[in-house]
């Protein structure tokens, strides 16, 4: 925003521009509060008369090809304006006033075309899954096939031909998103990482050596890393923001389906011989062969079409994904303003400008280092040998192959059903808060996943007694996991950085956690041999605790903002962010959650702007 860098240099919550007189001055706030300066998400449409502000959103439309939605742009600015106070406002008539209140009223209104947007990208998360559960299946025998199942070097072997699709995705992949969504769109980027995704698996199927699939694999990581960069980005560009975050994590929920699906057809091929593990490879195609018929028939991204001056189409695509044009009208011409804003303090031009702008403009950096905490530690925290290595893992338990793969095949389970209740509770409860909770996130995955390591020492009592507590704490952990970090890193990283930074931000995130996960799958199998089962479940419960810290000290709050209003929440500097967090929030919680003591609550750090009532609480 146009007042980030004065406040980076005061590191001060003022803004230039003084709020309506109805509302309380920041200075009277303070007074009143006396325990912390209160930031402000302020509405840049308020710093004009409601006059003006037609007036503005009466020449946008004429001066963009939307001449004959000026009227409808205008009452739409008004809205946007004051979003809470709509029913007051004279200039709409029945239908757009009805419309508006019905979306007020209920949550999840929305149009047919949004849903089914939203749903085909979710379908496209499944390949991720899909993908990695196939290689779970296999590793029970394509090792042998090749010749590959002894130790040392072998085990690395496996090791790569298993990570190989999360190195690329990382480092490859995941950095030509920009040039592909420059020239192609985000549309016609899932299509053609679909049709990458639809060919590479059936490769990896014919594989006569495992040189060839190594090959396959390679390739796929490749258009798994664009796919994961930019569906959530298309999907956090076409969500309303009262819902983005159960609409984005889609994604996750999807991830998890795919990871189940995948489970079953890994057991449904569990009796074809040798080349079940060439079916469990090869069966990965469904998904992305969904995604690449059916993109087509969504729109492209609107905030994508005014990125590249196509507004008039925009429009009409924002007018598909709503239910009404008054509401596509409000969200299209808010994207706009703050856009405009963006553009004044943009000073990347072009793609390695704009990445290193990532790291070193203020409010862009303090977004980089809360998406790349939730991505680094979905992989700290040790999902992702259960994901990789499950059947292995449950088969040196003393399961038979047939009996790990079922054991697997309720962990994907289990990961759906715990992952359902966040997406009510993501856009209530917030991002932050399902990340930190105490017992349902990263303690309580450092816990049982230790009881796991440790329950692997237990070699006497009866076969049920060895191996039951090994299959208990991994469940557990799983819907600690489901429940927090695993719904939450990929639809926060979509969402955290501004528009013209959107798909560098993203693909360093992508890189970070497809990097991450292809380090843990191609060290896992040599790890568990040198520091023996338990030894490595215990390093990766150690690391739980570390990227709960990490989590406190980085990742804020987004929940219910547009993805323009999470631009100001990014401009409170780390300092001050994690001083409040430290000092504030952190005895409140203390006092009044541990010490059961009622104590009032702290002002919160950042307030969302209304005309009548002053502020209120994100």
């Amino acid at each position: 925003m146009k007042e980030e860098k004065l406040k980076d240099e005061k590191h001060s919550s003022d803004y230039d521009h003084p709020p309506h007189d109805d509302s309380p001055t920041l200075a009277e706030q303070a007074g009143q509060r006396k325990t912390v300066t209160t930031n402000l998400v302020e509405n840049p449409l308020r710093r004009t008369s409601p006059e003006k502000t037609v007036a503005n959103a009466r020449a946008f439309a004429e001066s963009h090809d939307l001449a004959e939605h000026a009227d409808l742009f205008g009452r739409a600015a008004l809205v946007a304006r004051d979003p809470d106070q709509f029913e007051k406002l004279t200039e709409l008539d029945d239908v757009e006033r009805a419309a508006l209140i019905y979306e007020r009223d209920h949550k999840w209104f929305g149009s047919k075309m949004l849903w089914y947007s939203i749903s085909l990208c979710a379908i496209g998360a499944a390949t991720q899954g899909w993908d990695q559960t196939g290689s779970n299946g296999a590793n029970l025998s394509f090792p042998q096939e090749f010749g590959i199942a002894g130790k040392g070097k072998d085990e690395w072997i496996v090791g790569l031909v298993n990570s190989i699709i999360f190195l690329t995705a990382g480092l490859i992949g995941a950095f030509i998103v920009d040039p592909l969504n420059h020239y192609l769109g985000r549309r016609g980027e899932i299509f053609l990482t679909a049709a990458c995704l639809t060919a590479t698996p059936i490769g990896s199927a014919f594989a006569r050596s495992w040189q060839g699939l190594f090959a396959a694999r390679f390739v796929m990581g490749i258009g798994i890393g664009a796919k994961n960069a930019t569906v959530p980005i298309y999907s956090a560009e076409m969500a309303p923001a009262r819902i983005r975050g159960a609409l984005v994590m889609f994604w996750q929920l999807w991830v998890v389906a795919g990871i189940f699906l995948g489970f079953c057809a890994n057991v449904i091929v569990k009796d074809t011989g040798r080349i079940s593990w060439r079916l469990q490879l090869g069966s990965a195609f469904i998904p992305s062969f969904i995604l690449l018929c059916g993109i087509w028939f969504c729109p492209e991204s609107p905030r994508w079409l005014m990125k590249h001056g196509k507004y008039a189409k925009g429009f009409r695509s924002m007018n598909r994904l709503r239910a009404n044009p008054i509401i596509a009208a409000r969200d299209y011409y808010y994207s706009w303003v703050i856009y405009e804003e963006e553009l004044a303090i943009a000073r990347g031009s072009t793609y390695f400008s704009r990445l290193w702008d990532c790291f070193t403009v203020p409010r862009i950096r303090r977004a980089n280092y809360g998406a790349t905490t939730v991505m680094i530690a979905q992989q700290m925290c040790g999902i992702n040998i259960i994901s990789f290595y499950s059947s292995t893992i449950f088969e040196n338990v003393g399961y038979t192959p047939v009996q790990a793969l079922y054991a697997s095949l309720g962990y994907g389970a289990i990961q759906v059903i715990a992952t359902i209740p966040t997406l009510f509770l993501i856009d209530t409860k917030g991002r932050r808060t399902l990340t930190l909770a105490a017992t349902n996130t990263f303690p309580g995955m450092c816990i049982f996943l230790l009881a796991a390591g440790l329950s692997l020492l237990n070699h006497s009592g009866s076969r049920g007694a060895q191996i039951g507590p090994v299959v208990l704490f991994v469940y557990l952990f799983t819907i600690c996991y489901s429940l927090g970090e695993g719904p939450v890193a990929f639809q926060y990283s979509a969402e955290v950085f501004p528009t013209i930074q959107r798909e560098q931000g993203m693909a360093w995130a992508v890189c970070i956690n497809n990097t991450f996960a292809g380090i843990l799958s191609l060290t896992f199998p040599r790890m568990k041999t040198v520091m023996t089962p338990t030894g490595a479940f215990g390093f990766y419960a150690g690391l739980n605790l570390i990227a709960w810290f990490m989590i406190f000290c980085f990742v804020r709050e987004t929940k219910q903002l547009t993805l323009e209003e999470i631009d100001q929440v990014f401009s409170i500097p780390t300092k001050e962010f994690i001083s409040y967090e430290s000092k504030v929030w952190l005895p409140y919680f203390i006092k009044r959650h541990v010490l059961r003591r009622k104590i009032a609550k702290p002002p919160p750090i950042v307030k969302k702007q209304y005309k009548d009532e002053g502020s209120r609480e994100l």
